[in-house]
């Protein structure tokens, strides 16, 4: 999973720093947004952006993870969350964290 955990703890993302941290285009993001209405429920600033909270982003992290991952339709991802949302983001947070480990123990060894 290619997540890059923000390095400043924010209110609120604009749409491109969610992109940018799921290393996908914004226009996926604008589509998941839209596909998994009334789970996402980004606000708008006055020009009609949208604006995601960290609530949001955990609810990116498992789409992210049944979609990408699990290779999971937008249906199938969408009725998951409804079903067991904080299991599914255990889940994805786990993955995330053991990616992690995998990538830096990978570096380790690379400089032996």
């Amino acid at each position: 999973m290619p997540y890059k955990e923000p390095k400043v703890d924010k209110i609120q993302y604009s749409i491109s720093e969610v992109a940018a941290m799921f290393g996908e285009n914004i226009s996926t993001i604008r589509y998941w947004s839209d596909r998994f209405e009334g789970i996402i429920n980004p606000l708008r600033n006055g020009k009609g952006n949208r604006i995601f909270t960290p609530k949001d982003l955990d609810t990116f992290k498992i789409i992210y993870h049944l979609v990408k991952t699990d290779k999971m339709t937008i249906d199938g991802a969408k009725q998951r969350i409804i079903d067991n949302r904080d299991g599914e983001l255990r889940k994805a947070e786990i993955i995330n964290r053991l990616e992690t480990v995998m990538t830096e123990l990978l570096e380790i060894k690379n400089s032996i």
